[in-house]
């Protein structure tokens, strides 16, 4: 065979190379990148961890034909479908960690821009989308060959752009949407009895011409009531009682942080857990300045906010504090790292969200060290080369890696001629804890996590170090895992467990740490266990809180 020959057989073969092999890292010291997959035949626009270390993914099933076909001679048949009436492609897909493979999942009805969370028995309870989709709920447990289950008129309203959280008794509360003033809970309090309820504060922050207060920002506050943010302020709000406890200023500079002006938001991590009176933070990064998503459809594309406003909602007068960071950024995402640092990922310099309507990427991440000093906070990392703009997603998974995916500013799959084509890559970004040279400190759980955790529960963890052992620098995060879209990661919550003395125990060392002692800190479910040593966090285990 000639050299000529050869090379061309060599690029023929590379893209097919590249969908089963992790590339090289692109870099070192700021974090790494990897290409996972660079193929996996749907656009990354939900994503959503199960405690089986399964990633569950799914975009909108009237994009017309995917990149994937359903098995078996599968196809989805549905008359009111608007793009492709018979559809023999998938919608969703479940992909192992471990083995980085995918198999296509089975999405009857229409999941696009929909809202969702995991029950305390680990199961994906999905809720809502578009069209047919709109009132459905969707089952998807975690077993080796499970696929979607689909509940017809589970929602009693419509439920587009909606946020969920998950509540103390395990319900989950399905919050607002396009032209939805209102909430709900499923499952249903009793059959037959009501189950809508208003909420003026998302009529006084909806906005004529751009919303501006879809996908709410919502947070289970440690009295068990509900921070919700929508547009550029925020409530504390009894859902029990259907009254709003506090009225928070708004954010300083009064613009919209919420969809399609897209922000993103995290609940910092909850701390001394055992105290009295616990503190929460909220930290809100980006968005687009007011009046951006009218300019946009003109074609005229404004900067992206360069600020994060954070603020103490269970201080008596709370006042939010102004931060600046690198960089304008709207439709970037918030991921709570297990240390409790946060990582912002995604989105674009300019625009808002919606069809066409972003430009500039941000390829690069920012840290935010939480602990830091306001003005030493944020860290640029290294870039990515690839833009993620209008749907995209990051969650994080249990090895301490992002799982980022996603992007496509377009009604359908579109991937030439275009400015920022549809993205169907997998890509993992490793902040710089997981650097090999960070090997010696980084510890490693040894010992079994026992059957379910009560709360108040005492745990005993056995971990080993390499590195000589900084006892004052150890602690242990619980970290829930997140469902992620429109940069939103509903559900995301990071608890520092009171803990005791450090003591060696032969060539490993024991902490005894106190499980959460109730559900208003941290709902019942699945939850990714971490010790931290000099910040450097070990692999996740996980634990089930009942």
């Amino acid at each position: 065979m000639s050299s000529a020959t050869s090379c061309l057989l060599f690029f023929f073969l590379l893209p097919l190379l590249i969908t089963t092999i992790i590339s090289p890292v692109a870099s070192a010291g700021k974090g790494q990148w990897q290409l996972l997959q660079k193929n996996i035949g749907i656009v990354a626009m939900h994503m959503q961890l199960l405690h089986n270390d399964r990633l569950v993914i799914f975009d909108r099933t009237d994009f017309g034909l995917s990149n994937l076909t359903l098995p078996n001679g599968k196809c989805r048949n549905d008359p009111t479908e608007t793009t492709v009436k018979i559809d023999c492609t998938a919608h969703s897909v479940e992909y192992n960690i471990a083995s980085n493979t995918f198999r296509p999942l089975f999405v009857q009805t229409d999941v696009w821009c929909s809202s969702g969370g995991v029950n305390p028995a680990g199961t994906l309870v999905q809720t809502g989308g578009f069209n047919d989709g709109d009132r459905t709920v969707r089952i998807f447990e975690p077993c080796n060959d499970c696929d979607w289950r689909e509940i017809p008129g589970g929602l009693t309203a419509r439920r587009w752009y909606a946020t969920n959280h998950i509540l103390p008794d395990g319900r989950q509360i399905v919050i607002g949407g396009r032209r939805q003033f209102n909430y709900e809970f499923y499952p249903k309090n009793n059959i037959g009895a009501v189950n809508l309820y208003s909420l003026q504060f998302l009529v006084q922050t909806n906005e004529v011409g751009a919303e501006n207060n879809l996908y709410p920002f919502v947070f289970l506050n440690v009295d068990g009531n509900l921070f919700i943010f929508a547009n550029n302020r925020a409530i504390l709000f009894d859902y029990n009682k259907n009254r709003v406890v506090k009225t928070f200023p708004q954010v300083p500079g009064g613009d919209p942080r919420s969809y399609p002006s897209t922000g993103s938001s995290v609940l910092l991590p909850l701390k001394n857990l055992q105290s009295r009176a616990i503190e929460a933070e909220v930290l809100i990064c980006g968005g687009a300045p007011k009046g951006s998503y009218q300019s946009a459809e003109r074609k005229q594309f404004l900067g992206a906010l360069n600020t994060c406003a954070r603020i103490k909602i269970t201080d008596p007068e709370p006042e939010w504090v102004v931060e600046t960071m690198p960089e304008g950024r709207v439709m970037g995402d918030m991921v709570i790292l297990p240390n409790g640092d946060v990582l912002i990922i995604n989105g674009a310099g300019s625009g808002t969200a919606g069809w066409e309507l972003g430009r500039e990427p941000v390829l690069n991440p920012v840290l935010y060290k939480t602990n830091n000093p306001t003005g030493a906070r944020f860290e640029s990392q290294t870039p990515s080369n690839i833009p993620r703009m209008y749907h995209s997603t990051a969650v994080l998974v249990r090895d301490g890696r992002v799982i980022i995916g996603g992007s496509n500013p377009h009604v359908g799959y579109s991937f030439g001629n275009v400015l920022f084509p549809t993205e169907l890559s997998l890509e993992a970004f490793s902040p710089s804890y997981l650097e090999p040279g960070f090997a010696n400190v980084r510890p490693r759980i040894v010992s079994p996590i026992p059957g379910a955790q009560k709360y108040g529960q005492k745990l005993n963890l056995r971990f080993q170090v390499k590195a000589t052992l900084d006892e004052n620098l150890v602690y242990v995060t619980l970290l829930a895992p997140s469902f992620n879209t429109h940069s939103f990661s509903m559900n995301q919550r990071l608890l520092v467990l009171d803990s005791n003395k450090v003591v060696k125990v032969g060539a490993a060392f024991e902490i005894e740490v106190t499980v959460p002692g109730s559900p208003v800190l941290a709902p019942p479910g699945f939850y990714m266990l971490f010790v931290v040593h000099k910040e450097i966090p070990s692999e996740g285990v996980w634990v089930h809180i009942v």
